[in-house]
Parts: structure tokens; sequence; C-alpha cells
């Protein structure tokens, strides 16, 4: 198969239109529609097919995609390879939560600036499902994403994480409760608070519940953990919080067990591309700390 093709294909399931294609490669639409035609014969498969006045990746096309991401990292770190003098380079693109980016990748730029200055980092906000989104469309390098024990993550297949660091959470509920271990029964009539911007705090909110026996009133979704801590000292609602974070007054923190409840960051690569050697140079550097909780100052204002 030839790589350009696989290119073309590659962009093609990204931007969704031959003439989009195009006009990224600086060819005529009719050039774009017959080397997809060539790259159709090459792999005895349809590959497109006609969507209204547009064309469309078919399963085979979308799976050929996919191989191509894996193909074309290895043939860009081969032919860097060659060049046993050459630097990595190049722009990576790094989405995720704040805490993760916080922890485990700022103090990993430091050090790339001082000793690969020519690889470049582009850093987006984003929650997990934004992120694996992103990822799958290669639209992202690496992502900083989360889930809890109790609410798993389910990337894309194409997508492979390497767990980073865990951390234990809790419920978040006013000075003038109970001490100790949470009574989750106590707090069935409370009213519950979750993130706005990424459904596994719910998710997991949920299945604690579950456990214990009734149906959690989720009445507030908040991104900020500083105003879920507001509104938790104002007696507005509980929800969950990580044990390791100093609260405001007002606030206390229980431990949850029987289940615990378990945060995992994870940093996460489309298979293939960890080979790129600017990508690589990262991952290397991201060093999995099993069972160490981030440090109390790392927490970020959003509840990723």
């Amino acid at each position: 198969m030839d790589t350009r093709r696989l290119r073309l294909l590659l962009a093609l399931s990204r931007l969704g239109s031959m003439r989009e294609v195009a006009d990224a490669y600086r060819l005529t639409t009719s050039t774009v529609s017959q080397q997809i035609a060539a790259l159709s014969k090459e792999t005895n498969a349809q590959l497109i097919e006609p969507d209204g006045r547009r064309v469309r990746l078919t399963p085979a096309g979308q799976r050929l995609a996919d191989h191509a991401v894996t193909i074309l990292a290895a043939v860009d770190a081969a032919r860097l390879d060659l060049d046993p003098d050459a630097d990595p380079a190049g722009t990576v693109r790094v989405g995720g939560f704040a805490t993760g980016i916080r922890l485990s990748l700022m103090p990993v730029l430091t050090e790339l600036a001082l000793t690969h200055p020519k690889v470049e980092v582009v850093i987006s906000e984003y929650e997990p499902v934004e992120a694996f989104a992103l990822l799958a469309e290669d639209a992202l390098d690496l992502a900083m994403a989360y889930d809890y024990n109790l609410a798993p993550a389910a990337p894309d297949a194409v997508l492979e994480a390497v767990p980073l660091w865990s951390t234990v959470w809790g419920l978040g509920v006013p000075d003038n409760a109970a001490q100790g271990p949470a009574d989750l029964t106590s707090y069935a009539n409370h009213r519950w608070i979750v993130n706005s911007r990424n459904t596994a705090d719910e998710d997991a909110v949920r299945t604690l519940a579950a456990l214990a026996g009734f149906t959690p009133r989720i009445w507030h979704q908040i991104d900020s953990l500083d105003l879920v801590e507001d509104l938790i000292a104002a007696g507005y609602g509980v929800g969950l919080l990580p044990l390791s974070r100093p609260t405001r007054p007002g606030v206390t923190v229980l431990p949850i067990v029987d289940p615990e409840i378990v945060l995992t960051a994870y940093a996460v690569t489309r298979r293939g591309r960890s080979t790129w050697p600017p990508l690589r140079l990262l991952l290397d550097r991201l060093q999995p700390r099993s069972a160490t909780t981030p440090s109390q100052t790392h927490w970020p204002r959003n509840a990723g």
C-alpha cells in the first residue's frame, strides 16, 4: 500500500469530505478521489460509499484508517531512526483533566524544554470522554484521563492506556455531620452533587447508593470543587471529594469503605502512535506511580 494514499484515507476519516482533504493537502478533489480509488484496488476492498452528496468510509475503510495510524507512525519512526544524529522534533497535542496535567505532565514539560527544545506541546483541557473521542479521531496525540473503580472508563478499542497514579475519594458533608466512615444510608434523602462535565462521577454515586440500597437524589451538577464545597458547607447537598485535598471550613470528607472509591489517572494514546519519537519522550517520563496520592497542592478547580 502507498503510504501517501493511507494518509489521504486517514484525513478523509477525520475531515469527512473529499473537498476538505483536497484543501488540506493542496490537491484537486479529483486527485484525492483517484488516490482513494487506487488504494481500494490495492487492498481489494471497498473503502468508501456514497452518503448523499458526500462520501463516507465503509466499515472496511474505517478499519484501514485505524491501521493507518499505526502504519504511518511506524514509518515516521523508521525514517527518524535512519538518522542517528536526528533529535525528536514535532508538536505533541495533549488534552486532559487539569489535575493530571498539573501533577504528571507539567514537570515533564519543564525538563523537555531544556533537553529537547524541538519538541513542542499544545495543551487543552478536556474531560475523559471528550479526550477519548479526539484521540480516536487523531485530533490528539496524548490524553490525561481518569476513571473511578466503580465507574471504569470504556475507551475506543483503538486506544491504549497506562495507569499513572491513584487516589482515594470520600464523601463531603457539612462539619456538623457524623464523623468516621460514611454511613451512606444516612444520606439517602440528601441532595447529591455530581460533576457537570463527566458522567463517571454520577455513575460512581449511583453505584454507591445502589449498593447501600437507595436511589440518590441527583440535584446539583458542578464542575468546580470549590463550588461543591461551598454548596456542602451551606447545606445544599453532599458529594464526592478527594480525601487528600484540604477543604474549606464547614466541610468534612468522610472515608467511604466497603467499597472504597478510588480515582485512577491514565496516560492514553492511540494504538501504535506511542512509537512516534516526540510522544515516546513524554510517555517515557510519565512514570507510573502505583498507590500514590497526589499532593494536596495539585488539586485544580475542576472535579477532575
